[in-house]
């Protein structure tokens, strides 16, 4: 056969083999949105199934789903935990959109419901150290005083800790709690406590969706080095008017939500406040202490193509002393978001972010008041690209502005003496673009990998100091101790210039192997930046602190962690394993020199080094996931280190002064550092009226000091410590019960309601917040003086909607 005849025979068989895949293997896509059938709220996380392919995907943040299949008759699986399992069958013979409305499960089934485990561990997802919460487990979790708390329920979860009782934030996989990224429909919250730790910021009444990211931490998400805690409110019910609320022991709430045009626009509107203080003058006291919070949402569908939210959220704390010390902070938060379906395989929201924390302290006895704060506005465009079953892309971008007040102080009365004088203000501004990619390498092996490339200018300011040889922080080689440097200039570089640009860039990768249905492992590698500091001396966050930029005397924290990890679904998912180890290291921590001043500095360079830190462990998680009682248990086996060794040594006259660093620039604990941490939960459901729940927790104490001697001098005594946290408070654990009365509902009425009554701390552990020593008056000894927050704590709260 001619070499030309042979070569169109060849052609012709490729152009037919092409045909046949192209036409034979025709793929289309199926998409749509799942709502609650009640009120037409979205549902973020809800699992698409194709149970003949083994194949399936969730619906994103906003309800949308896409998956593209090979044309032919499917069944189509829908699950969410605690609502009834869709199955439909689905002609896929061209692109279609179908919108699933989910119902509630009912409380009693006439007829047997076929359902899947929704709440079993994910097996496939590459996405690993994440935990979620319903809102409905964080309603029955026994806390102090009776309200239920997101922050203190986060607690229960491996690898999440705090600063005790009463303390503000919380600290993951050993991390600081300045290094958590806490978003609330995406705007930053920087304080996230009320009356300073004792209740959290978010109204659980008003939220739809909780997630932490310990670590995988997607590359959509930048700026902290430790967690991302991801809280998105409720969007309002589009179908009815309903109203929800609770009367505590000593805060009450009220959520209003409902159509504007039904099945099209909804509101939402949430309040939120404490009232014990109105009870302190029937005792005589003067003293008070409150706050109060709103949540407000609007969504308006504009099409099937077009979404828009405008959603926000402001609270405010009050703490007064008589009329001689008063205390206010609080945040204020907006977001404008518009979500736009550019096809059925491309879904796109941009965001208009704005995002306040303030803090004011009026002083009359003094006779000056002080404020401070920390605003940003954020603009940021997030696409999601749904390319096949099998590969999907998320990519975006976005730019942050900021404004940093680190104080200002005025007089209150004009006999006080005192000049006003504003702190210098400082500025910055902080972008990023990013690529994650989510694909199925084979029925095994499922991978995701992407980076961020993240920016950060430290703009100009209306006064900066120079220092000789650019150091603000000296080091005495004769007493062995840092001192603050003395400027040698100030200039006045002006906001326009920039002081100084970081780059970095922020690789991730996660993925996963599957040996069966039932059990996988998993890998990931985090790189992250952050480059704003919480000043703070303390081991839980106050309002306080301050926050401060990265700039010519301050490096960005940069994180590598790795983890790995084993999951098994076990009997079928009515039970789960989880472990996982990791290893944290982190560069640029800061450190403060022995008496650092950080309250009014206007010069904070002088006390802060830049030094290391790492931490590592072991988590397990056991959960009980089915059945009348339910559960889990979580330990953690973890050390949290920090480190400032010496500087490279200075060259003074011919002689090297070797630095000492902090702690002869040793590994030292940091004060969240628990090495034992043990939480455990259990819902026990007794009838269609009563259910029951306890949790106890057991943790390691947390480094501290305390004095190792003492000396007299000038008839006084003086303390001496040793190297830092080298001491522990006594281990900390408590047990809390609760119980849950539903009554029977009256089929006439709407109106629906509960008692949940709990005790907090059963057995009265009086547990250590802290250790202080004083010289006893009577015998001239030195004694240990234990102070507790809370003993037993019993408390009842109505809840109510209608």
């Amino acid at each position: 056969m001619p070499f030309a005849d042979r070569y169109t025979v060849i052609l012709s068989l490729c152009s037919v083999f092409f045909f046949t895949i192209c036409f034979g293997q025709q793929k289309y896509t199926l998409s749509g949105t799942v709502y609650e059938a009640a009120s037409n709220e979205t549902l973020i996380g809800v699992t698409i199934s194709i149970p003949e392919l083994r194949t399936g995907t969730t619906t994103n943040e906003y309800g949308f789903y896409s998956i593209t299949l090979p044309e032919g008759e499917y069944e189509v699986v829908v699950s969410y935990l605690g609502y009834q399992s869709i199955r439909q069958a689905i002609s896929l013979n061209t692109d279609r959109k179908r919108n699933f409305n989910l119902i509630e499960e009912p409380e009693e089934l006439e007829e047997v419901v076929v359902t899947d485990k929704a709440n079993r561990t994910e097996i496939k997802k590459p996405q690993m150290s994440v935990n979620t919460l319903p809102v409905a487990t964080i309603k029955q979790i026994p806390v102090v005083l009776g309200e239920a708390d997101v922050i203190k329920s986060l607690i229960l979860l491996p690898g999440v800790t705090n600063a005790g009782e009463a303390s503000s934030g919380f600290n993951v996989r050993g991390g600081a709690a300045d290094q958590n990224l806490i978003l609330l429909d995406e705007a930053t919250i920087f304080n996230s406590s009320h009356l300073f730790g004792f209740f959290s910021v978010f109204n659980p009444d008003a939220i739809k969706d909780i997630k932490l990211f310990k670590g995988g931490i997607p590359a959509r998400y930048g700026g902290r080095v430790s967690s991302v805690l991801e809280i998105f409110q409720k969007e309002g019910n589009s179908k009815e008017l309903k109203v929800s609320g609770g009367i505590g022991a000593v805060a009450s709430r009220l959520l209003i939500e409902g159509p504007v045009i039904k099945d099209r626009t909804a509101f939402l509107a949430g309040g939120r406040a404490s009232y014990a203080h109105l009870f302190l003058p029937l005792f005589d006291i003067e003293n008070k202490a409150y706050f109060y919070d709103l949540n407000t949402k609007i969504n308006h569908r504009i099409n099937e193509r077009n979404n828009i939210y405008l959603s926000g959220y402001f609270g405010r704390d009050l703490f007064s002393i008589g009329d001689r010390f008063v205390n206010t902070y609080g945040n204020a938060v907006g977001n404008f978001r518009w979500n736009h379906l550019f096809s059925d395989k491309l879904f796109s929201n941009l965001s208009l972010i704005y995002s306040d924390y303030f803090y004011g302290l009026e002083l009359d006895f003094v006779g000056f008041e002080w404020d401070s704060g920390i605003q940003n506005f954020n603009v940021k465009y997030d696409l999601k690209h749904y390319i096949s079953d099998k590969l999907q892309i998320n990519y975006g971008l976005n730019n942050i502005y900021y404004v940093f007040n680190p104080g200002n102080i005025k007089p209150n009365r004009p006999s006080s003496g005192i000049v006003e004088d504003q702190l210098t203000k400082k500025y910055a501004n902080e972008n990023a673009v990013y690529v994650g990619v989510e694909q199925e390498i084979t029925d095994e092996l499922r991978i995701n990998y992407g980076f961020r490339a993240s920016q950060f200018n430290r703009l100009g300011q209306d006064e900066f100091f120079v220092y000789e040889n650019g150091n603000p922080v000296i080091f005495d080689p004769f007493t062995l101790t840092y001192q603050e440097a003395t400027p040698i200039d100030t200039i006045n570089p002006g906001r326009g210039g920039t002081l100084k640009k970081f780059f970095n860039l922020e690789p991730r990768v996660s993925a996963s192997y599957v040996f069966n249905e039932n059990s996988s492992i998993k890998a990931s590698y985090t790189r992250l930046a952050q480059y704003l500091h919480l000043l703070s001396n303390t081991s839980s966050p106050t309002p306080l602190d301050v926050w401060t930029p990265s700039g010519p005397f301050v490096e960005p924290q940069l994180l590598d962690q790795y983890a790995l990890g084993f999951f098994k679904n076990l009997k079928e998912g009515d039970y789960s394993l989880e472990i996982e180890t990791f290893y944290k290291d982190i560069q640029n921590r800061i450190d403060y020199i022995d008496g650092a001043n950080l309250i009014a500095n206007n010069a904070i360079e002088r006390v802060i080094l830049n030094g290391e830190a790492r931490a590592y462990g072991l988590e397990l998680l056991v959960r009980k996931n089915e059945g009348s009682l339910t559960g889990w248990l979580a330990y953690t086996l973890s050390r949290s280190e920090q480190r400032t060794p010496g500087r490279i040594p200075a060259v003074d006259n011919g002689r090297s002064n070797l630095e000492t660093g902090i702690n002869n620039g040793e590994w030292y604990s940091t004060p969240y550092d628990k090495t034992h941490d043990l939480a455990l939960y259990g819902n026990f459901k007794l009838n269609e009226k009563w259910s029951f729940n306890s949790n106890f927790i057991y943790q390691t104490g947390q480094p501290t000091n305390f004095p190792v001697g003492q000396f007299e001098f000038e008839e006084l005594v003086v303390p001496v410590y040793g190297l830092r946290n080298q001491q522990r408070l006594p281990d900390y654990h408590r047990l809390d019960i609760g119980a849950t009365l539903t009554p029977k509902k009256n089929k006439n009425r709407n109106w629906q309601a509960e008692w949940v009554f709990s005790i907090y701390n059963v057995y009265n552990r009086m547990n250590a917040a802290s250790i202080n020593f004083r010289q006893n008056q009577d015998t001239g000894r030195n004694e240990a003086i234990r102070t507790s927050i809370f003993g037993i704590v019993p408390a009842i709260t109505y809840n109510f909607k209608f």
